[in-house]
């Protein structure tokens, strides 16, 4: 009480602001660390992930310059987990649900048509994100506008951005999925007009390439797949007896994709059936007295003897038992009394048989089997590994499960080759070196609290005591009685205030030597005031 009003009030406004310095330091050193949740996301999100994150009590923050969403390092898998749950952050706009707004009374039809547009392109992105790989999809459409008084219509078009997870790649089952997506929903768009490149700007879409070379791609792939079978079967069969790695097996596999279509008609002679018959039959009787034949010198002859006429059914033969459809056969008989002319038409049946033969495509030809055998490992008498070749016999064992595993076809010539060959035993990869302590994901917290007690301490007993002690020290050792001269004044408010002045050096926590220095000087310069000190100190002692 006895310091003056401006130094009491220096007083505690620094002590004021020591304690909110250590308050500060305090709660820096005590406050969590905060990462990074989610940035780039739209108001909406922000919004609703702000909601949630107060709902399950996660201290959170933005970052005003990239706007992103801070947690403490702690909570941020647990955050993004529950987060998940809820779908959030969807980022993309709305879908239908954009339809429910409302809408202004003048609102155009052109306005309704591009919110309807908007919408279906929000609710295609959603189905997108909804495949595997994909992180957030934008889908944009051009659809252009129908008139009945257009002849050739523009058909519409379609793009999608699809942004993937690191690391992750879409295969082609999957972007051709994504492509008859988008081409499913749209009337009138073909898979050719849908377009699907991804954050990098790679265009997955399959290039418009003849169809041949599709053709040739998706052969490729099934041959593959067809000598992995192959492959996993050997080492299916010969790892439990050579272990995981004593195995090494390769296939190529010959196939044919050659499509064949054959048309065969054939006709069984075995089984011919009469269809139907036709027979017709002449006879003409002959004169004694007449001449008859070729006019000439022979039919000027005088007739011959007469004789018994013949059977007329024993004459009529058949000259084909079996004759083809449509085959007549005649027989004829004649003497010289009477005339006989036999004729018959008979048509047959034959048994025909059409067939139309597509041969399969992806047909085996030949098949080609490669296996690397290593050696058995084993341990000697003083526990060192020790690598043993194969025998002949051990071989051919295994060369005959081989064969039986891919279904050898000698016929077809198909080979298989199985040899022993010790294998190079790749170095043992060291396990990685232990995080420094500087490393340590717990340093920084600890680190963060042990420089603010340095700081508080610093400034509790570097700052704060010294201050705090002279000035009550020196304010208790100021006179308190009244009539001082304005000279003693002074020189108790450079005692007191410590102010570099020379009578405060006095004071102070120096030498013996400086202080007798001083006190000398002030002797000569001015010795009243000196008495007066020394006098004011020898009273308050007494």
């Amino acid at each position: 009480m006895n310091l003056p009003v401006l130094r009491q009030l220096g007083l505690m406004l620094g002590l004021a602001a020591s304690v909110a310095l250590g308050m500060t330091v305090v709660n820096w050193a005590q406050g969590p660390n905060y990462r990074t949740l989610y940035s780039s996301l739209s108001d909406k999100d922000t919004a609703q992930i702000v909601d949630v994150l107060q709902k399950i009590n996660v201290p959170y923050k933005m970052d005003e310059g990239s706007s992103a969403i801070m947690v403490p390092a702690e909570r941020v898998h647990d955050a993004r987990l529950k987060l998940a749950l809820q779908g959030l952050p969807k980022g993309t706009d709305g879908g239908f649900e954009m339809m429910d707004e409302q809408q202004g009374f003048g609102t155009s039809q052109f306005m309704e048509a591009a919110r309807y547009q908007h919408a279906l392109e929000g609710e295609l992105a959603r189905s997108i994100m909804t495949v595997s790989n994909v992180q957030t999809a934008r889908v944009h459409l051009a659809i252009p506008k129908q008139s009945v008084f257009i002849r050739n219509a523009e058909h519409p078009s379609a793009s999608v951005l699809i942004n993937l997870y690191p690391g992750r790649n879409l295969d082609e089952g999957q972007v051709s999925a994504i492509i008859h997506l988008v081409a499913s929903s749209i009337p009138d768009l073909s898979t050719e007009q849908v377009t699907v490149i991804d954050q990098k700007g790679r265009l997955l879409t399959p290039q418009k390439g003849s169809h041949e070379m599709a053709l040739s791609a998706a052969q490729l792939d099934h041959a593959q797949r067809l000598e992995d079978s192959y492959i996993k079967r050997i080492e299916g069969i010969l790892t439990p007896v050579l272990g995981m790695a004593g195995v090494k097996a390769q296939v190529v596999a010959d196939i044919d994709f050659t499509i064949k279509e054959q048309t065969e008609e054939t006709f069984n002679k075995e089984k011919p059936a009469l269809r139907s018959e036709q027979t017709s039959e002449e006879k003409s009787a002959g004169s004694t007295g007449a001449a008859g034949g070729i006019p000439g010198a022979l039919s000027n002859q005088p007739p011959a003897a007469a004789s018994v006429a013949a059977d007329p059914a024993a004459t009529d033969n058949t000259a084909n038992a079996n004759p083809p459809a449509g085959a007549a056969t005649t027989a004829t008989t004649a003497d010289n009394a009477q005339n006989s002319n036999t004729r018959a038409t008979r048509n047959y049946e034959l048994d025909k048989t059409i067939s139309h033969t597509q041969m399969a495509s992806g047909n085996l030809r030949r098949l080609s089997v490669a296996v690397v055998l290593d050696d058995l490992q084993g341990t000697d008498d003083n526990g060192d590994p020790v690598r043993t070749p194969l025998k002949p016999e051990d071989i051919k064992r295994y060369t005959a499960l081989v064969k039986e595993a891919v279904g050898f076809n000698e016929k077809r010539g198909d080979s298989v080759s199985v040899i022993n060959a010790s294998f190079n035993v790749p170095a043992e990869v060291e396990a990685p070196p232990e995080p420094s302590l500087f490393e340590k994901p717990w340093l920084q917290s600890v680190g963060k609290q042990a420089l603010g007690g340095i700081v508080i301490l610093l400034l509790a007993f570097g700052v704060l005591r010294p201050v705090l002690s002279a000035l009550a020290t020196r304010g208790a050792s100021a006179p308190r009685m009244a009539g001082h001269d304005n000279g003693m004044m002074i020189a108790d408010d450079r005692l007191s205030l410590g102010a570099p002045q020379q009578l405060n050096r006095l004071a102070g926590p120096t030498d013996y030597d400086t202080n007798l220095s001083t006190a000398k000087t002030l002797a000569a310069q001015d010795p009243k005031r000196v008495a007066q000190v020394v006098k004011t100190w020898v009273g308050s002692d007494a």
